[in-house]
């Protein structure tokens, strides 16, 4: 089994539990690491044979523009959406981190880390 890790992905969207982070916005990176059988492409050296990250990037994306709540939220929608899509992975760890959130301090960010897959209890 292989680890494929896909880092600090940015991106601008709308989560929050606060008005303003619902209609201003803020900015937020993501991680997500998958567990890949990735033997078959180590000797074939085809994309075919193992995940196109490209197009995981692509379903993150996806997910990181519907706006949500809570972190805990997105992250379980970004990991569910990863398995559906991608049969290769058998396992993803997703963390979502909202940099400066307002809580009336100097914080770098705050992050909700998710563990979903085939090993996972």
């Amino acid at each position: 089994m292989s680890v494929i890790r896909i880092e600090d992905m940015s991106f601008y969207a709308f989560h929050g539990c606060f008005d303003a982070e619902q209609t201003i916005g803020t900015r937020f990176r993501v991680d997500a690491t998958l567990q890949v059988d990735t033997r078959r492409a180590e000797q074939s050296d085809d994309l075919a044979d193992t995940v196109n990250y490209a197009d995981v990037y692509q379903v993150i994306k996806s997910e990181m523009e519907k706006p949500s709540h809570l972190l805990e939220h997105v992250a379980c929608r970004i990991a569910t959406a990863v398995m559906r899509n991608f049969r290769a992975v058998s396992e993803v760890t997703v963390k979502v981190t909202k940099l400066n959130p307002p809580l009336g301090g100097r914080i770098g960010g705050v992050s909700v880390e998710l563990h979903v897959g085939e090993g996972v209890s």
